[in-house]
């Protein structure tokens, strides 16, 4: 998949089927908008193409309103060439572009520098200045300019529509389970592997001090993961929290214990994906009782991976 920022490019290729948007998080809402892109693309023989922004568009027009981002700017992209995205324009989003009207967007990004044969926009969708552009601006447009606009339908879940909103409230309430629903695979966060205080190693269970690239956490507690070590998941438990039997942190650390693995990880960058919550982060009264639970949370973390739920769960990662 080819990225670029900025459309001075001349290898950018043409003529596209597009879409654009934040796309933050990439859950089944815009999983539905890219895979339309992609086989529209596919049946009209032009490349799949997706416009984004950077940075998240509120960032500029309201920064005290900017969501913290479900993914990095990498593992977005990592998933759009998953689902098929051929080329990424990336748009740098500034006062110049917040100001642009609608049609003049049309005109210059959509139609000249990539001669869109087909867009596709989610539900509800609006671009331009102060968000004039929407469905039906764009396809009005589009029979002025000669190429063909549609809205690709909503995606609900159990009568609820799926937004990345929802998937950041969710995971702050500690409902991961629903969060992986909404995003078809489990919520995924990385770091790279530092030296804690040693905590773990000298009096618990050996674990892993992740640096984290990723804004948004799950609500403290402990859960069932899979990391990705050396191209292999791996099965291991994850502590979100602030550790407040060894005195309480200024802000949640990431602490993976891997179940079946105990080599030299330090200086890894490692994915870890968030299965199941089994409990809620509390104060113990000493390490004797710390280490009876964290035995304890081990135990149902096997439990969970030798279950049928897991096997259903590991098919998303």
């Amino acid at each position: 998949m080819n990225i670029f920022h900025g459309i001075a490019q001349t290898d950018i290729r043409r003529p596209t089927v597009l879409t654009l948007g934040v796309f933050d998080g990439l859950h089944l809402g815009h999983q539905a908008i890219v895979r339309t892109v992609v086989e529209r693309a596919s049946a009209t023989g032009a490349t799949p193409t997706l416009i984004t922004f950077d940075p998240h568009p509120r960032q500029v027009l309201k920064p005290e309103t900017a969501p913290p981002l479900l993914q990095t700017f990498n593992q977005k992209m990592e998933g759009l060439k998953l689902l098929g995205v051929e080329q990424v324009v990336v748009l740098e989003f500034n006062q110049e572009l917040a100001e642009m009207f609608a049609e003049d967007f049309v005109q210059r990004y959509i139609v000249d520098a990539l001669r869109a044969r087909e867009v596709y926009l989610g539900k509800g969708f609006a671009f331009g200045h102060e968000r004039r552009g929407n469905i039906e601006l764009l396809r009005w447009l589009s029979h002025q300019l000669g190429f063909y606009a549609a809205e690709v339908p909503e995606v609900q879940l159990r009568g609820r529509r799926i937004s990345s909103t929802m998937i950041r409230m969710l995971l702050k309430a500690g409902r991961v389970n629903l969060a992986r629903r909404m995003l078809g695979r489990p919520y995924g966060i990385e770091g790279v592997v530092t030296v804690g205080h040693g905590i773990g190693r000298k009096f618990l269970f050996p674990t892993a001090n992740l640096e984290l690239q990723n804004r948004v956490l799950p609500v403290d507690g402990v859960y069932v993961t899979l990391a990705l070590v050396d191209g292999v998941w791996r099965r291991s438990v994850t502590n979100i929290g602030k550790r407040p039997t060894f005195g309480a942190e200024a802000e949640s650390k990431v602490e993976t214990h891997l179940i079946d693995f105990d080599g030299d990880l330090y200086g890894q960058t490692i994915r870890v994906r968030v299965l199941h919550r089994l409990r809620g982060e509390k104060k113990f009264a000493g390490v004797d009782e710390l280490r009876a639970q964290i035995t304890r949370d081990r135990e149902r973390a096997v439990r969970y991976f030798n279950s049928q739920i897991a096997a259903r769960n590991l098919s998303f990662v």
